[in-house]
């Protein structure tokens, strides 16, 4: 299986930030695992954002939850993360994974003026 995070890698504080996962050689729609966006903010640990099952039920972090909101397109085997009223502590590096065995390379994103 291979993953790949897709979006703007600068957005302005108080926007909405929009990430997809591409995944290929699996389907997000019959797989029992929870697809999840996971972060890494400069010099600090990985955190958990949330995730998404096959049968579109959600989870997220409850310090985030109410900024929030994962969705799937399973006809083009993408899940999409957003995430509102950015700021600057949203920096970070942003990855997808599928059941934490498998990850996407990660995409920078940065929070800025």
């Amino acid at each position: 299986v291979q993953l790949q995070e897709s979006g703007p890698g600068l957005v302005k504080p108080s926007q909405t930030l929009s990430l997809t996962c591409t995944v290929s050689g699996d389907s997000i729609a019959t797989r029992s695992y929870a697809w999840m966006w996971i972060r890494q903010p400069p010099g600090k640990g990985l955190e958990w954002m949330g995730a998404i099952a096959k049968s579109g039920s959600t989870w997220y972090s409850s310090s985030l939850k109410s900024r929030t909101s994962i969705s799937r397109d399973s006809s083009k085997n993408q899940f999409t993360l957003q995430l509102t009223s950015v700021t600057p502590e949203d920096t970070a590096v942003y990855y997808c994974t599928r059941g934490l065995n498998s990850w996407g390379q990660g995409t920078q994103v940065t929070v800025s003026p």
